[in-house]
C-alpha cells in the first residue's frame, strides 16, 4: 500500500483456532501487528517492541477491520494481519488500515476457494482510512510528515465504503477548533476514502 512516499507491506495469515477467551463460542477473530522497520525513516529508528505507539496502532487496525467482518461466519479461525512500514512519510496507520483490508479480503477469497464450508466472503463492508488536517488555515488531505508537523489540527479517520465512521482520532496542535471545522475535515476525509475504496476494489478485481 502506497500513499505518497509512505509504503506499508500488508499480509494476512490464517490460523485454525481462536484466543482462549473465544474458544467454544463458534466465532472467529481478526487481529493485527504493526511495526516500522528501522530504515523506514530518514534516520534509523530503533526496532519497535510491541508496546506504546505500535501497540496503540495495531489495536486501531484490528478494530477497524473487525468492524467490517462477520466473525461468526469465519468459524473458529484467526486472521493475523501484519503491517510493516517499509518507508514512512506520514499516515502510516491509515495506509496500514487501507492496505490490510485488501489483504484480508484476498485472504477470505482464498479461504472460500479452498474450504467448502465457507460459502461467502464474511466482509459486511469495506474500510479505508486517511489523514486530514488544517494546514496554513486550509483543510488538507493525506498529510505528509512535514505537513503533519506544521498542521494546527490533525485527524485520522477510518470509514466504511458505505460512509459509516469506524474511528476518528484527532487533536488541535495549539488553539481549539470549531465544530464546523470538524465537519469540513470529515467531509474531506470521506472524499478521500471514497477514492481509496475505488482503488481497493480495482486492486481486488485485478488480483481476482
Amino acid at each position: 500500500m502506497e500513499l505518497g512516499d509512505t509504503k506499508v507491506l500488508c499480509a494476512a495469515t490464517v490460523e485454525d483456532g481462536v484466543p482462549p477467551w473465544l474458544r467454544g463460542r463458534q466465532t472467529g477473530w481478526v487481529t493485527a501487528e504493526y511495526a516500522m522497520l528501522p530504515a523506514s525513516t530518514p534516520e534509523r529508528s530503533p526496532r519497535e517492541r510491541q508496546r506504546g505507539r505500535a501497540m496503540e496502532i495495531q489495536r486501531l487496525i484490528g478494530r477497524a477491520l473487525r468492524a467490517v467482518v462477520d466473525l461468526e461466519s469465519l468459524g473458529e479461525r484467526t486472521i493475523h494481519l501484519d503491517c510493516d512500514v517499509l518507508q514512512a512519510d506520514g499516515g502510516t496507520r491509515t495506509a496500514a488500515i487501507t492496505g490490510a483490508y485488501v489483504a484480508l479480503y484476498d485472504c477470505f477469497r482464498h479461504l472460500r476457494e479452498t474450504n467448502k464450508a465457507m460459502k461467502v466472503i464474511p466482509c459486511t463492508d469495506s474500510v479505508a482510512a486517511v489523514s486530514v488536517g488544517i494546514l496554513l488555515g486550509e483543510v488538507a488531505l493525506d498529510l505528509s510528515y512535514e505537513e503533519d508537523t506544521m498542521a494546527s489540527v490533525d485527524l485520522n479517520v477510518a470509514m466504511t465504503g458505505s460512509g459509516r465512521l469506524v474511528e476518528v482520532q484527532g487533536t488541535a496542535e495549539g488553539a481549539p477548533f470549531a465544530r464546523d471545522t470538524l465537519d469540513r475535515l470529515l467531509d474531506l476525509a470521506q472524499h478521500g476514502i471514497e477514492e481509496l475504496n475505488r482503488l481497493q476494489q480495482a486492486a481486488l478485481a485485478e488480483g481476482g
